[in-house]
């Protein structure tokens, strides 16, 4: 509970207070950090945990397929270099959605 706890933490003092979503409660310790810490907590039901699976594949296979396109030349990149790449295909992205509609 006490590594949930921290966890969350760390996401509030980073992030701000929003409420926290499991998929299968992480036991006991969300919950219960998720009640120290004063936030609400919600357990995903099957179906949003279907979708979110699903949203998530679906970044990956996209990302996959960028990356095939734009593969990182530099050895041993950095989360700098990633978030970097990550910004360009989101900004790819929503620039062809924006030409199709």
């Amino acid at each position: 509970m006490f590594v949930a706890e921290r966890f969350i933490s760390d996401l509030v003092k980073i992030h701000g207070i929003h409420p926290v979503s499991t998929d299968d409660g992480g036991g006991t310790w969300y919950p219960m950090a998720c009640r120290f810490l004063n936030l609400d907590h919600h357990i995903h039901s099957s179906l949003e945990k279907s979708l979110i699976e699903r949203k998530m594949q679906y970044i990956k296979d996209r990302t996959e397929s960028f990356d095939d396109y734009f593969p990182c030349r530099i050895k041993n990149c950095k989360l700098k270099h990633v978030r970097n790449w990550l910004r360009l295909f989101v900004d790819y992205h929503n620039n062809e959605i924006k030409h199709v509609n």
